[in-house]
Parts: C-alpha cells; structure tokens; sequence
C-alpha cells in the first residue's frame, strides 16, 4: 500500500522530532505545551499527539520515541475520572481544560485503544500493564454508551442531554466505540445502530450532512466527511447514503482548492478538523482513485507550508494541535494505525 514517497516522509519525521523536542512536550507528566493556542485543549491534543506517534509504529519499548507514547498514555490514565456510581466515571477531564469536553473524552478513548491494540503492555511498564489500559478502556466505554442522547447523538458536555446532540462530537465517539470493539472491548451494538440511525437522520437532500438535527445552517465539508467517516466506522461502507456523501464532497472541492489559494487557512473555520475528516472519508472509500488525486494536493501544500522547525501553526488550538493532525494526515498511506486501516 505503501510507496516511497521521501517529500513526505522527511516532512512527518521533521514533525514528530518537533513533537517529541523540548519546545512541545514534557516529559515529566507526559503533556504537550500548548502556550501558543488561543484555547488551549490538554486532554484532546495530548491524545491526537499520541495518535500521532502511533500512525508512525511508535510504541512504548519500540520505536524511537517509545518514551512519548508512554507518557501521553500516563498522562490520559492519570486524567479519568473515578467515580463508580455516578454519570462521570470513566470521563477524561483535567482542571486546567475547559475544552476538550466529549470530544477530548472520543480522542483519548481512541489513542488508549489504538495503544493498547498496536501495542500491548508487558507487567513491569511504569504505566502499570495492560489491565491499567484495557480497565480505563472499559469505563470510558461505558460512560459513553451511558450519555448518548435519545435521539443516538451525543453533544459537548459529560451528561446525557435529552435534546441536544451534533455531528461532530459524535463522529469522535463512534470512532472511540470503534477502536475499543477493535482492540477487545466489549461495546453495546444497539449504541452503535443509535448512532448510525442519527447520522443518517443529519442527511440532507443534496448528500451533504447537517451540523445537527433540527439545523439548517450551510453544510460544511469538515462535518460532511466526518459524517462519512461515521457510517464507515459503524462498518457501513457500500451504501447510498455514504455514495451520496462523498459525491457531495467531491463537488465541493474546486471551491475549496480556489478558497485556499486565495485566503490560505485564515479562509476555513476548522481547516485542521476538516482535512482529517476529509483523509479518512476518502481513504477508507472503496475507491483509491479520489484520494490519490486529494492526497498529492494536499501532501504538497502541507510540505511547502510546514515550518523550518517542523511544525505547522493553528493560532485558535496550537501548534502541537496542528502538527499532530497534519501528521495524521500524512502518516494514513503508512497504515500502521488500526482505526484508519483500510
């Protein structure tokens, strides 16, 4: 699957060496600095940072930066909450995020379990074994299964909200669902058939998916691939609704390309967020022939702007935010990661 491709290689290894230096991570919790971002997210980006390393076959033990992998997965351990009982247990919070919310909780539940199914854990691991991972797994899955909304939707908050519920959080927890079931832990399928009734409820005529039910706000390309992203991962991948979705993304693309020439990234509200959704929507397509011709664009235009240090800048989230998710990006065709496999 995998050419030799040196542009993007010495591109990820640039950004990962940036990722693991001494202006980004901290060695001592296992946290990333994110001084840089207008809102900062330490739970969300210390997940997509060890996602990222992942996506390159880093692991604790293996690899040469083993010890990142290990720490961005203390740090998360050492961040969920126990609280047998009660609605929060097993929700991933810190005092210092007020951001992170149930995404930050779908990021971290997927880099546990892309950690525990790449990786393993031998007893003596100073993050305390496999049982320390697999048992922080089992409560985060459950305390997403025990907040889905009636309508099978999830919104921002730790909490089962009877009416509110939006796409994107919930792509971020079905994909959780996902890689947890993927690295043996048991998930209630009739979640998962909620969640995928709910996104094809957010379809609208025209193939594109709304931000929630209800909204009829323009559609947008980040919340119409994660959408995508959502069905392939409720393993529903020849379907109409998902034909339809990626036709309507491909429409789109002329304009994006033009907005993009013209404005750079200052044209698009979550330029990172959407060229994850969008790789991973056109990657796991049945066809390659779209995302070859997407990714060549879009590999390009990430080399020539990826920065002398290594890094790429995002002013709202961060630079490790947005080296992180370019990395992902790049590292797809690697298909080291499990929940991007195709």
């Amino acid at each position: 699957m995998v050419t030799p491709d040196r542009a993007l290689d010495r591109a990820v290894e640039k950004a990962l060496a940036w990722l693991a230096g001494p202006s980004s991570f901290v060695p001592r919790d296992g946290s990333f600095l994110l001084g840089d971002a207008e809102n900062p997210a330490p739970i969300a980006v210390t997940a997509l940072a060890g996602l990222a390393f992942l996506a390159h076959g880093e692991c604790e033990g293996r690899g040469g930066y083993g010890r990142v992998v290990a720490g961005a997965v203390s740090y998360l351990l050492r961040h969920q909450v126990r609280a047998p009982g009660k609605v929060e247990d097993g929700y991933f919070r810190a005092d210092n995020d007020k951001l992170s919310r149930t995404h930050g909780h779908g990021y971290a539940t997927l880099c546990l379990a892309e950690a525990l199914g790449q990786c393993g854990y031998s007893p003596d691991s100073p993050i305390e074994g496999e049982g320390a991972v697999r048992s922080a797994l089992v409560r985060a899955v459950r305390f997403i299964e025990r907040i889905q909304g009636p309508s099978g939707g999830w919104y921002y908050y730790p909490y089962r909200d009877p009416e509110s519920h939006e796409g994107s959080v919930t792509v971020t927890l079905v994909q959780a669902l996902r890689a947890a079931r993927n690295a043996g832990i048991h998930v209630d399928v009739r979640v998962i058939r909620k969640a995928e009734d709910y996104v094809r409820r957010l379809q609208k005529r025209d193939g594109s998916f709304r931000y929630m039910l209800g909204s009829e706000r323009p559609s947008t390309m980040g919340l119409t691939a994660a959408a995508v992203a959502t069905l392939n991962m409720t393993g529903i991948y020849d379907d109409p609704a998902v034909a339809r979705g990626l036709a309507w993304l491909r429409s789109q693309e002329s304009f994006r390309s033009n907005r993009r020439r013209i404005m750079g990234e200052a044209g698009f509200a979550f330029p990172f967020y959407e060229r994850l959704y969008l790789a991973q929507a056109y990657w796991q397509s049945r066809s390659l022939a779209h995302w070859r011709s997407w990714f060549a664009a879009e590999k390009s235009y990430l080399v020539k702007t990826q920065r002398p240090g290594g890094f790429w800048v995002s002013r709202k989230y961060g630079a490790v935010y947005a080296t992180a998710v370019n990395c992902l990006v790049l590292q797809m065709p690697y298909n080291y990661l499990p929940i991007f496999q195709r």
